[in-house]
């Protein structure tokens, strides 16, 4: 599924920019500020339509330039066949996304082009809020299960007029009734796919996970968001009025969380600096291998400062995986000799030295 051709225009510095990257690693060094990121950020646009770094397009958005566009030919299927895909944003928040010449839908989009990003936010994971393990735990349900999408669309459209009429704040008993059920038809079905995909994702991290951090055992295991053994009727019942005070739903797989402990204790409170970015790392892989055995074709990582993020020993594990995986990676970092001997001389190696928002192959 590599990119094997790739252009970008007006995405931050870079003006206009185009390059051939390798189907396996591609290493992009050069100085803090010459546009490394940004190459990564383009890339998540063709794939996502948005930054990783921002929400505001007016600092995607080349400086003087009315919108950015993100062209690419994409062996979606990894049969050797390329097609055109192209992305665009303005400033006025349109977007329009082309493939094989033809409009597409951002669900479409996401299945074409499965990218894994792994940078500095990415170790929130552990610390952050469990609405970022939920985006981390829905990327793998929405590619492992076509049914997902269909039912996170309908639970979040009942979920909003349940809150809707909570706000309002009177409900007749009838009318409750109604929403009621149907927001529990759509969360049971949600949880039990997000719950197939941690039971298939266990054995994958356990297994990358031995090798990265040795000696340590992370147990991996899914809240639904509510009192499983209640059931949803009751809980939604048993917290009705204080909902209704309160103006929104409190239980339920909005508020799902993925949890990870050490010995009983909570991996965030356990665990150093370095053994959190080992672990976050390691469940990224996992998603990644996970991915291909589910679709027989490997995701896209965009890995933003390697160097930085892992000491010298767990960088090369780390690379290790990423060769194994047969993903297409596009790795920044400051010095292109920090990286370069971490790859088998079967690694298909290619590095971009970038220098003021242009760069050259070497």
């Amino acid at each position: 599924m590599p990119i094997t051709q790739l252009n970008i225009q007006a995405v931050r510095n870079l003006s206009e920019l185009s390059l051939s990257p390798s189907p396996g690693i591609n290493i992009i060094h050069g100085p803090n500020g010459s546009g490394k990121s940004s190459v990564l950020e383009a890339i998540h646009l063709l794939g996502l339509c948005r930054s990783f770094r921002t929400n505001k397009l007016n600092h995607l958005i080349q400086s003087g330039a009315q919108q950015c566009t993100v062209f690419a030919q994409l062996d979606a299927m990894g049969i050797g066949m390329s097609q055109p895909l192209g992305v665009e944003r303005t400033l006025e928040s349109d977007c329009r996304i082309r493939y094989a010449g033809n409009n597409i839908d951002i669900t479409t989009l996401a299945e074409l082009l499965p990218i894994q990003v792994i940078n500095a936010e990415t170790f929130m994971i552990l610390e952050g809020s469990p609405a970022i393990r939920r985006q981390f735990l829905d990327w793998g349900s929405f590619h492992s299960n076509p049914e997902f999408i269909r039912l996170w669309r309908g639970f979040r459209r009942v979920l909003k007029q349940r809150n809707s009429l909570l706000k309002y704040g009177k409900i007749e008993q009838r009318i409750r009734a109604v929403w009621d059920q149907e927001f529990i038809t759509y969360a049971e079905q949600l949880n039990t796919l997000r719950e197939q995909y941690i039971e298939a994702l266990k054995p994958e991290f356990d297994v990358i996970l031995a090798d990265l951090l040795d000696g340590i055992s992370i147990d991996l295991s899914f809240s639904s968001g509510w009192d499983k053994k209640r059931g949803l009727d009751q809980v939604l019942d048993d917290n009705f009025e204080r909902d209704l005070r309160q103006g929104y739903t409190s239980a339920g797989p909005q508020r799902a969380d993925l949890r990870l402990k050490v010995d009983g204790h909570t991996a965030a409170e356990r665990l150093s600096r370095g053994q959190k970015k080992i672990v976050v790392s390691s469940l990224k892989l996992a998603q990644g291998v996970l991915f291909y055995k589910l679709n027989s074709r490997a995701c896209i990582y965009l890995i933003d400062d390697l160097p930085s993020e892992l000491d010298q020993h767990h960088s090369r594990l780390f690379c290790h995986y990423l060769e194994k995986a047969a993903s297409q990676c596009f790795i920044t970092s400051v010095d292109k000799d920090a990286l370069s001997g971490y790859w088998s001389n079967q690694a298909e190696l290619r590095f971009f030295n970038i220098q003021e928002g242009a760069f050259s192959t070497q």
